[in-house]
């Protein structure tokens, strides 16, 4: 039988497809001549950032650019960046972020991956792009930004035309439309996997929109706030806050690099807000020399995701008048997608208490449907005994849409009607998840991933190695550094120093291990590594290399 209340129409007027683009249009027309970007001397008023992305989508439909085709950038965090975030999807074309800190290769295989049509890039970066570029099996489109605030005088533009050139010649007037569905996707971003080549997770504008809206809840974001970007927008897409802060009506305070120097100066000038990023950044700040820090006297918050902040951190950045609060969340769930809420009489109890409760992943987001601790094989939640292990999953409107071209690895992500995170963790009896081992043997430094496999696996390509096994290794500076434990041929010699340098003709830096133990690696009778043994194994290294310096 239906019911009189199903009999009542969904139409134009009371259905409206979710999608952050209606985020930009609102603050041009709320906040018109309110700072929209502030970069170095210039600012961009939300008024002239609306009609430089229209100018921006106008270009790209000129081209015949649209639906579905990928738009690929290599910028810093630049306002040629956050305009990307809203021009490419105006004309629902999808927004592809590479990692300006990755190889040629693995550039290159995210642009065939893609079919990328157009390359934004960096002059910072062309000499990459162009090694990129020449892998790269269909013609694509580069356009060069040239920033102000970075001018070697040495880079050659390797595109068709410069940006600022290429952008006077839109029309500031020209009609964008919504998806006609926000299921359509708006963005494209890899992510390393254990094994294999790296994966393309894609957001939909409705999960944009939600989550852009769900950052605002979780940090008690005030209107116009003030946003500096110190974590990479091409991670996560600014974990959704270059949406988030159209939302809101603010203003985003550019920074090309992570510059502990910089990021007071910037604070005190802007009064920034609100910013976010990995323990690294927090590190860095606190340990700026007293003379390099300048000073502010109002209040700032800042999301730290990746491992758990400690103590000494939570501390540090309390000292320096920054509040902490601990996120938690993986490219397939745009960035955070649980936060350790904080409750009342938490600020009453020591630091040291403090820290073992924000260190915790603790509850869903906002704006997330769900967020449990699950027993894989039985798909039910394991005891609220901080005890029993099982795995962290998701689902909501915040889970990724799927990875691209990969429906196998789609279905396993999404088994048992979850999203299947790969971290192990307990619940606790206040009902907040913790961490408490990787299952897929992912390195955490500075705030990236880093998949031990694809490290081994270069390894194992120098002729002198036998057998290698990667784990991290505490770091006071990156958290976590890959370290690498080697055996070696019978009747063949390789010295660390060596394999490090055989690593770096094969790895982003970042990916290279910063220590390299050439030792025998213990097994179990079946032959298998016991990578249990090998973390302590680092950790003792670690704690013995610091009290070292210390004495020294």
């Amino acid at each position: 039988m239906v019911s009189a209340y199903d009999e009542l129409p969904r139409t134009p007027a009371n259905f409206v497809t979710l999608s952050p683009l209606r985020y930009l249009e609102r603050a041009a027309y709320i906040y018109p001549n309110q700072a929209a970007i502030i970069h170095g001397q210039r600012v961009i008023s939300w008024r002239e950032k609306y009609q430089r992305c229209r100018q921006f989508a106008h270009q790209l439909h000129k081209m015949g650019i649209g639906r579905n085709d990928t738009v690929s950038v290599l910028l810093p965090n630049i306002p040629a960046m956050l305009e990307a975030h809203f021009a490419v999807p105006m004309i629902g074309a999808v927004l592809n972020t590479l990692n300006t800190r990755l190889d040629a290769k693995t550039l290159a295989f995210m642009l065939n991956h893609a079919e990328s049509k157009v390359l934004l890039v960096d002059p910072e970066f062309s000499v990459l792009a162009q090694e990129a570029l020449s892998m790269v099996d269909h013609k694509i489109f580069v356009i060069d930004v040239n920033d102000h605030e970075y001018n070697d005088g040495l880079t050659p533009p390797i595109g068709q035309i410069e940006y600022e050139s290429w952008l006077a010649e839109g029309d500031i007037e020209f009609e964008w439309h919504l998806p006609a569905d926000e299921w359509d996707a708006i963005s494209l971003n890899y992510t390393s996997g254990t094994t294999g080549n790296p994966k393309g997770v894609v957001y939909h504008h409705r999960g944009a929109y939600i989550n852009a809206a769900s950052n605002i809840i979780a940090c008690g974001m005030m209107p116009r706030a003030t946003y500096l970007w110190t974590l990479p927008l091409f991670h996560c897409n600014g974990w959704c806050f270059a949406w988030t802060i159209a939302a809101n009506g603010g203003t985003n305070v550019c920074l090309r690099k992570v510059d502990a120097e910089q990021i007071f100066k910037l604070i005190a000038e802007h009064k920034v807000d609100y910013f976010c990023g990995a323990p690294i950044v927090l590190s860095m700040l606190i340990n700026t020399p007293a003379e390099k820090k300048t000073a502010f006297d109002h209040r700032v918050e800042v999301m730290v995701a990746g491992a758990a902040p400690p103590a000494a951190i939570i501390e540090g950045m309390r000292h320096i008048g920054i509040n902490v609060t601990h996120v938690y969340g993986l490219t397939e769930t745009y960035g955070p997608s649980a936060l350790c809420a904080s409750q009342a009489g938490w600020s009453d109890l020591s630091i040291q208490e403090q820290a073992q409760l924000h260190s915790r992943q603790g509850v869903p987001y906002p704006l997330q449907d769900g967020m449990k601790v699950l027993d894989p094989e039985t798909m039910q939640p394991v005891p609220h005994d901080g005890k029993t292990l099982g795995e962290i999953m998701f689902r909501g409107n915040i889970v990724m849409k799927g990875y691209l071209k990969n429906p196998e690895a789609t279905a396993e992500a999404f088994k048992g009607g979850w999203f299947h995170t790969g971290d192990l963790a307990v619940c606790q009896p206040d009902g907040y998840a913790k961490i408490t081992d990787r299952s897929k043997d992912v390195i955490i430094s500075g705030g990236e991933n880093i998949s031990s496999l694809e490290v081994e696996e270069v390894l194992y390509q120098h002729p002198a190695v036998l057998t290698a096994a990667v784990v991290a290794k505490p770091d006071p500076r990156w958290q976590e550094v890959p370290c690498a434990f080697i055996e070696l041929k019978t009747g063949v010699s390789a010295t660390p120093e060596e394999l490090i340098e055989h690593c770096m003709k094969g790895l982003a830096r970042f990916k290279v291990p910063k220590d390299i133990i050439i030792t025998e690696i213990p097994k179990t009778s079946t032959g298998k590594l016991q990578k249990f043994v090998l973390r302590e194994w680092a950790k003792e290294r670690a704690n013995r290399q610091f009290a070292e310096s210390i004495v020294s």
